[in-house]
């Protein structure tokens, strides 16, 4: 039996496979768990094969998952996105002026309040530091997934992420060292700009070679363009789900060894996370953005550049510490809450308008 993920959508919906992606990742969730724990040293290997702390075989996925939007990518209409300048103006409020004050201030809330009696007050701090090296780190590649999964504008998306990245480069260091109250801080800008290069530029290269290869003959006919997405959509798929299963492998004993902290560090993320994005949507909801572009508006700025946040961790504060275990947390978290977000906001696109 096929599932034939490229069934059309509902109208206001999302098609069948997606529909039941949940699921599909809770098995992912179980099974990499579980394979972490029977064959470690598979992922072990998997693991050793990285550069600047980004996992090419991580990479290779999360560019499987990419570049079918890339491909969606009108260069042509980019320079229309200055007609609906609201979207962008979210994202950079709530990316840049809230979530990391508001990801620090629930650190602090947690761990050396409400958590105090369960935890050390030195594994505190650390948890606090990598819950702040987290909510510093806006999303650059799996909120094309996102995205994708509620019919966003690719267009719109690309320079959301693009100005988030420009900004990023000389705006993290400095959040990250005022709320840690450090007076330096080292950045893996190795690791920034490969994540950058392999996540985006990469992908949209090769989508915009694609895109004008399908055009041949006819500019104006995307018809082969949609054929090609639907071919190609199992692959984008596919990759998602292969990334679930090395992620949750990775940690899989860390998970089982740990469970109790890994809960403790989920709930504040849960938190940050579902109230980014309520706060986001919302205002996108009463500034009347399109659904198209309020979608992935408020999924940007409510999912995380882990890979950044995760190599930041371990230069300042060593592999196996509290602030590295933190950000991995944010992984495990991140696929099963964007993925209700994503169902939440394709059941309520009725509520704004369409472009």
């Amino acid at each position: 039996m096929t599932l034939d993920t490229s069934a059309p959508a509902p109208a206001g919906g999302i098609g069948f496979f997606e529909k039941w992606l949940s699921v599909w990742v809770a098995a992912c969730i179980v099974a990499g768990i579980v394979l972490g724990n029977l064959i470690p040293g598979l992922f072990v290997a998997l693991a050793g094969l990285e550069y600047a702390s980004v996992n090419f075989v991580v990479a290779v996925l999360i560019w499987a998952m990419v570049y079918p939007m890339m491909v969606a990518v009108d260069f042509t209409a980019i320079g229309q996105v200055g007609r609906q300048p609201k979207g962008l103006v979210l994202t950079l409020v709530v990316n840049w002026l809230i979530k990391p004050f508001s990801m620090a201030l629930l650190a602090v809330l947690f761990f050396n309040v409400i958590f105090a009696p369960l935890i050390d007050p030195a594994d505190a701090q650390q948890y606090i530091a990598g819950l702040i090296l987290l909510g510093a780190a806006p999303c650059t590649a799996m909120v094309f997934v996102w995205s994708q999964l509620t019919k966003g504008d690719p267009n719109y998306t690309l320079v959301q992420v693009s100005v988030n990245d420009a900004i990023m480069v000389v705006a993290f260091a400095p959040i990250v060292a005022v709320l840690l109250g450090l007076t330096e801080i080292t950045v893996p800008w190795e690791t920034l700009l490969l994540s950058v290069g392999l996540y985006v530029i990469l992908p949209l290269i090769a989508g915009a070679i694609t895109r004008q290869i399908l055009l041949r003959g006819d500019p104006t006919d995307t018809r082969r363009i949609d054929a090609f997405n639907a071919r190609i959509k199992p692959a984008s798929i596919i990759g998602l789900l292969a990334t679930v299963v090395l992620l949750f492998g990775f940690q899989g004993q860390t998970i089982l060894a740990n469970p109790l902290v890994i809960v403790l560090i989920a709930i504040p993320l849960l938190i940050q996370s579902y109230g980014i994005f309520g706060i986001t949507y919302w205002a996108a909801w009463k500034w009347k953005v399109p659904f198209n572009i309020a979608a992935p508006c408020a999924l940007i700025g409510t999912s995380n550049f882990f890979e950044l946040a995760v190599a930041v961790a371990i230069s300042l504060f060593g592999l196996n510490s509290g602030a590295a275990l933190a950000t991995v947390v944010g992984v495990l978290v991140e696929v099963p809450v964007m993925l209700s977000l994503v169902a939440l906001a394709n059941r309520t696109r009725h509520h704004f308008t369409e472009v």
